[in-house]
């Protein structure tokens, strides 16, 4: 995989553990949850499981994204655009189910988008 594209790559991974940070690690601070346009503690508190376990898959795309970028040849590869194109994907999803996601969408697919073209055309 080219430089440029490993970049892009790296990125995506680093952005996913942030938020898995968010999710799992942070989510009862109230500037967290807040982040994610949850109005209230006691909301928070319903969709604290699921903050949790979505956090973990970011854990799992992130570590695949940068896990792929050191394990060498094509394996690793693999595995880091596998990880970019579910990352992409996600994206679409969030974007498709609610249209005020759309900055949040960008940031989460924008970098492995970039990733995936950039190792496809260089």
């Amino acid at each position: 995989m080219n430089t440029a594209a490993q970049i892009f790559v790296g990125l995506a991974g680093v952005f996913h553990l942030v938020i898995f940070t968010m999710e799992s690690v942070l989510f009862r601070k109230p500037e967290m949850w807040k982040r994610f346009r949850i109005a209230s503690a006691a909301d928070a508190e319903i969709v604290r499981n699921w903050a949790f376990n979505q956090g973990f898959y970011n854990l799992f795309l992130g570590l695949g994204a940068l896990g792929g970028l050191f394990w060498f040849g094509d394996k690793g590869e693999s595995v880091a655009l596998f990880a970019c194109a579910c990352m992409v994907g996600a994206g679409v999803v969030l974007v498709a189910t609610d249209r005020r996601m759309l900055q949040a969408a960008a940031m989460q697919a924008g970098p492995p988008l970039l990733g995936l073209i950039l190792a496809a055309a260089l």
